[in-house]
């Protein structure tokens, strides 16, 4: 691999350049269509009936009320709906058996002529339940805990270095903190949606997906057909944020329906189902403790996760990993333990474990540093690791020293007041606070396709999708550096499973692995055309490149994004409440490829790091059995008022070790580290030390009852 494939003088447009996203005009003139907006001739509509209680079975589905209705086609339940094969997700045994393990689990789907007459019909749908005693709520000590063998990710549930315990006893300073986080929704703006149609045999579905190959592949499986008898398009996606990952039930109860029925059928989810139904991130309870020496070396380092999966499929938030790559810890313990419980099963959220494991992981160190007297930024330089900690194997590149102190230096972090609570403007209490980032470098094999037209443009084909991050011109620079022409010369398709087969948008691993594929193909159809003498033949000229082999060999380095967060707060002693006046993030993620999309991505992140820190959060009702809080207007997210000021920048990074690019993902980082600055800030303004998000204020006002106030 070349140290630089891609000088900038290879093409009017070099990666890096601030292009604007080719689809941006489709989207805001309506051209673009995303899976409801497609309808065949002759669409029903569906609409699914979820269970009303916490756990049991059913007894009795009455649907007559339902059928006599006029437009009613046919409402499915376990005893009418098609037989599926077994598959490697249970969550998509759908209308299978009689079985609720959990409130919301879908009972019965009915498919009628128009949405209005489906949606009543559904209320119509009368169901009996045998119930069973139920529980939703995780503790630090529930009996059913268990330490899995592996977390989310392949990585082992408990990793242990060196000797914790002693090290911990000994160590003349410590801190041992417990924090919570509550369970967190994606809330992509774009409900999940699938409309699909059978035609002479062959099933074509347009699906709301992170990646349309894996769609057609479980699909495949589920129904007993072969791939080749299967297209699936996901064009346009609205947002994912994970829970689009991999395939959702309202895909394959449109195709039940399509098939039950003989005719195309459009679900789209209601937003009240998809906190039940999509996946969420799992709730929380995260040990930490820390041993330091007098001058912040840390000699001792636990991190220790509770979290709850459900009785349908493990799944494990290893939030826990982050602490085997942070900082330099001789003595190390890090152990997820996780419970099933009668929860809707959890799933993939922006940075899984990442983001929950840094913010209690970095809200530790910001309290060792209060305890040290260290700036918590000198804290962090202090504990820099010369290699990655659990694996001792150098890494790629680690610049994070380097964002921490352009960070500092961009937000004016010093000269700083240590102390907490001591700037005050009026009935406001003003601070500052600091956190870390970082999020692995995930690469997957991928096929792509390249053709040059006689007439000099260019055709790339790979089934990427777009989930808003503007891959498709990324992609075009990619391909238009590669072959050494402009960008606009390059047409790309991507979004259908009929195309060149590639992973999922996911894990910031979309756009690296996708261009690798992309820029193995260009290099190669450069080099046939440089070869080739004379005019083209009229049908031009293919190649076809795969990097599976690639992707898959086992470097010898540990390859991660870095980055540093600061965050400026204020905080009302009246109210409670909670502002952000400015938040920076400084970001070593290998090369930028497209510095307008990438800016995108890492505020898109940051800004949803503040959500997760002071509003977003939904408790699971005990006596219930479900979530309290199911749209948006119970569900918090940041709106543009609650970001007066938000900053990106990143740092040249030259990293040869990664892929021909030189790039690292984006799309989760500006997330991880984010939350635990907005906490730190909050302490430095107030003093109190809240470990239970969000940070609300009905959680801080009582501590502020106690502050002095301001004089007149």
């Amino acid at each position: 691999m070349s140290h630089d494939p891609f000088p900038l003088s290879t093409s009017p447009h070099p990666l890096g350049a601030p292009l604007v996203r080719r689809e941006g005009r489709e989207k805001v003139t309506g051209g673009a269509r995303y899976a409801a907006e497609h309808t065949p001739p002759d669409c029903a509509y569906a609409w699914p009936v979820p269970a009303t209680v916490a756990r049991g079975r059913i007894t009795d589905i009455d649907t007559g009320a339902a059928l006599a209705l006029p437009g009613v086609h046919e409402v499915l339940t376990y005893k009418n709906a098609p037989r599926l094969e077994p598959s490697d997700d249970p969550t998509l045994a759908v209308l299978q058996d009689d079985r609720v393990p959990h409130r919301g689990w879908y009972v019965a789907l009915v498919v009628a002529d128009s949405l209005e007459t489906a949606r009543d019909a559904a209320e119509a749908v009368r169901c009996t339940y045998e119930t069973a005693a139920h529980d939703v709520r995780l503790t630090a000590d529930h009996p059913g805990l268990y330490t899995p063998e592996t977390a989310n990710g392949g990585h082992p549930g408990l990793r242990e270095r060196g000797d914790f315990a002693g090290a911990f006893a000994a160590a003349p300073v410590t801190v041992d903190a417990t924090y919570h986080l509550a369970s967190l929704h994606n809330h992509p703006m774009e409900p999940h949606a699938a409309t699909a149609r059978w035609t002479d045999g062959h099933l074509t579905v347009h699906d709301s997906s992170q990646g349309s190959t894996k769609v057609r592949d479980d699909l495949a499986t589920l129904f007993g057909l072969d791939k080749g008898e299967i297209t699936v398009i996901s064009e346009h996606v609205g947002g994912g944020f994970g829970s689009k990952g991999t395939p959702r039930p309202q895909v394959v109860l449109a195709v039940m329906a399509a098939r039950h029925t003989a005719r195309p059928v459009k679900l789209s989810l209601p937003r009240r189902h998809m906190p039940a139904t999509v996946g969420h991130r799992a709730p929380t309870i995260q040990r930490v403790r820390i041993g330091a020496s007098t001058d912040g070396a840390i000699t001792a380092l636990a991190h220790e996760v509770a979290t709850h999966t459900s009785t349908v499929r493990e799944f494990v938030e290893q939030a826990a990993v982050p602490a085997r790559v942070m900082y330099t810890s001789p003595n190390s313990r890090t152990e997820h333990r996780v419970v099933p419980l009668d929860v809707p099963t959890p799933s993939w959220m922006r940075a899984p474990g990442e983001a929950p494991g840094m913010y209690a992981l970095e809200s530790a160190l910001d309290e060792l540093a209060v305890l040290l007297d260290i700036d918590p930024v000198e804290l962090r330089v202090r504990n820099e690791p010369e290699t990655e900690p659990d694996s001792d194997r150098a890494f790629s590149s680690r610049h994070l020293v380097n964002c921490l102190r352009e960070g500092a230096e961009r937000f004016g972090w010093l000269p700083r007041d240590r102390r907490p609570a001591v700037r005050r403007e009026g009935d406001l209490l003003v601070g500052t606070g600091v956190a870390s980032a970082t999020y692995p470098v995930l690469i997957s094999g991928s096929d792509a396709e390249a053709h040059a037209a006689a007439g000099g443009d260019h055709l790339v084909r790979v089934n990427a999708t777009d989930i808003g991050t503007g891959a498709r011109t990324v992609l075009a620079q990619i391909a238009a550096a590669a072959l050494g022409t402009s960008e606009d010369r390059v047409r790309i398709e991507i979004g259908s499973s009929d195309l060149p087969t590639a992973p999922l948008a996911g894990g910031s691993a979309g756009s690296g692995s996708w261009g690798w594929a992309v820029h193995k193909a260009c290099t190669a159809l450069a080099e046939r055309l440089r070869e080739h003498h004379g005019p083209l033949p009229a049908e031009g000229v293919t190649v076809r490149a795969d990097t599976r082999q690639e992707a898959s060999a086992k470097g010898p380095y540990a390859r991660h994004s870095f980055g540093a967060h600061f965050a400026e707060v204020q905080v009302d002693t009246t109210t409670g409440e909670i502002r952000v006046r400015r938040m920076l993030g400084v970001f070593a993620a290998g090369r930028i490829l497209n510095s307008r999309t990438a800016r995108s991505q890492f505020i898109g992140g940051m800004t949803m790091g503040l959500g997760m820190a002071l509003m977003e959060g939904s408790a699971l009702d005990p006596a219930f059995g479900d979530f309290a809080a199911t749209d948006l207007a119970s569900y918090h997210v940041p709106a543009c008022a609650d970001v007066p000021l938000i900053e990106a920048h990143w740092l040249d990074e030259d990293d040869p070790h990664l892929n021909p690019m030189g790039s690292k993902g984006i799309g989760e980082i500006g997330t991880v580290g984010s939350a635990a600055a907005i906490g730190n800030a909050v302490w430095h303004a107030t003093g109190v030390r809240l470990r239970d998000l969000p940070l609300t204020p009905d959680k801080l006002l009582p501590h502020l009852a106690h502050l002095p106030r301001p004089t007149d």
